[in-house]
């Protein structure tokens, strides 16, 4: 076996082990609310994410495009496998850290940071026109689409069900929830099983073994989305509190409304746009809108701000672990 094939391998696998840490630590985003409000137990919510998030990994390859094309251009050969190597180090050590803390930081940004960084140290070609327009852009645009979204749903609800008995409309929504949930889930294998695709996809290029204009193969389709399932399905309990409980104690109608706007946002930016935004951003400022129109002090805004703080560090800190895993690596394997 060749060095450039032995690479290939070894990235595929580092990509499938990004897949599962990006399962577990985002499981959080489609099942917290549900969770917290009894809408489902916390095993049932779990297998039906996984089985959702496998299914809505088929359903396009516009972001895998964006990531394995549209950020970076790596070098071909045992170089170009080194910088896409050191990216998803820097992003699976960020996801680590974030999950240990139970902070709902984004896997998207994550890698996009991963990717930017390694090729910096690598002194190779960033599309920064790519970042700005797909990665920025879509960064800024989406929590706020998703905290007004979900803000004017629960409003409507308000009003819709205003002489409605309390009992039976939380009843009811208990089961909506379970739709939604399951919406956001696919939204989720949509958007973040795509971008492990795109990584893979590039490692391919590189390597020699795909050209750029070739479709994206049906067994890293596969790979992908069992990979991000079977994470999903392991839970990532630290964070589902965070967001089901730490930041607003959620009833069944606003857990509705905040799944149904993460998921109507995930849906257009992944089918419209192709861009990889973050589902943990969406879902987290979808919950703070719906909070914010019982009272603004019904959400709290210190955890809100510890989040948000992680958000910022998210791509510079990704960015720094893979440039020094670029570092280590290429010393070490060229």
């Amino acid at each position: 076996m060749d060095l450039t094939l032995a690479l290939v391998i070894g990235v595929v696998v580092v990509a499938l082990v990004f897949d599962y840490t990006n399962g577990f630590h985002d499981a959080a985003n489609a099942i917290a609310t549900s969770v917290s409000t009894r809408a489902l137990t916390p095993r049932a919510a779990l297998f039906m994410a996984a089985a959702m998030n496998f299914i809505g990994a088929h359903l396009g390859t516009q972001v895998a495009q964006t990531v394995g094309k549209g950020i970076i251009d790596a070098p071909d050969g045992s170089h170009g496998l080194v910088i896409v190597a050191s990216a998803l180090i820097g992003a699976i050590v960020w996801n680590l850290i974030t999950w240990y803390f139970g902070l709902p930081s984004s896997s998207s940004h994550a890698l996009i940071g991963g990717l930017v960084g390694s090729a910096l140290a690598s002194a190779s070609v960033v599309h920064w026109d790519g970042v700005w327009v797909k990665v920025v852009i879509p960064m800024i645009l989406s929590p706020l689409v998703g905290f007004t979204l979900a803000a004017a749903i629960m409003i409507a609800i308000y009003w819709i069900f205003r002489n409605a008995q309390p009992g039976k409309a939380n009843r009811g929504f208990r089961y909506a929830q379970t739709v939604s949930a399951a919406a956001m889930a696919l939204g989720h294998g949509l958007q973040d099983a795509q971008k492990t695709m795109g990584v893979i996809f590039l490692a391919l290029v590189v390597g020699g073994y795909a050209a750029p204009t070739d479709p994206i193969p049906q067994w890293v389709i596969l790979s992908a989305a069992g990979a991000i399932s079977l994470g999903t399905y392991a839970g990532g309990w630290r964070i589902m509190r965070t967001l089901g409980r730490r930041i607003i104690a959620l009833d069944p109608p606003q857990g509705f409304a905040a799944e149904s706007a993460a998921a109507t946002v995930l849906y257009g930016a992944a089918i419209g746009f192709g861009a990889p935004i973050s589902t943990t951003h969406t879902i987290t400022s979808a919950i703070m809108g719906v909070g914010s129109t019982k009272r603004l002090s019904a959400v709290r805004w210190g955890v809100a701000g510890n989040i948000v703080t992680g958000w910022i560090l998210t791509i510079p800190a990704a960015a720094l672990v893979a440039a020094l895993s670029y570092y280590a690596l290429h010393w070490m394997v060229e």
